[in-house]
């Protein structure tokens, strides 16, 4: 049996989210100012940024509803798919998420290189790993409920 993602988690902690922007080569920048205030959870005027995930067996379907953009993802782990990254970079990348043990793993091929991300839970915390290029960023969750 899978590991159970399912559930509404909360923002805790970003690292490097900014450099991974930069690596996605974000435009216009101003979209770039936008999401960096978004996402920074140290600065109180910031939002918080939540994470909806249901999940049903190897079926995923991720929410990321914000006030400025909204993102969701659904998928089936082994099933390749086009993604269009309307919420992040705006680009159409072919992507694939599999299980490596206990973490979901999405390769991304498209214009930038190495680029993916990871999921995976510790305790009441899910970790998100996101890559592009050289550059990684970590995001924590907390759940919620």
């Amino acid at each position: 049996m899978p590991t159970d993602f399912s559930g509404k988690w909360i923002l805790e902690t970003n690292e490097k989210f900014e450099e991974y922007l930069k690596a996605l080569s974000m435009k216009p920048f101003i979209l770039m100012g936008l999401i960096c205030l978004y996402m920074a959870v140290e600065n109180p005027l910031s939002l918080s940024q939540t994470k909806l995930v249901v999940q049903d067996g190897d079926n995923f379907d991720f929410k990321t509803p914000s006030t400025f953009r909204n993102y969701e993802l659904a998928f089936t782990v082994g099933v390749k798919f086009n993604e269009y990254t309307k919420g992040l970079d705006i680009r159409n990348v072919k992507s694939l998420v599999t299980w490596e043990g206990n973490k979901l793993v999405c390769t991304q091929k498209g214009e930038k290189a190495n680029r993916g991300w990871k999921h995976w839970l510790e305790g009441d915390k899910l970790y998100l790993e996101l890559q592009c290029e050289d550059v990684v960023c970590l995001q924590v969750f907390k759940r919620k409920e």
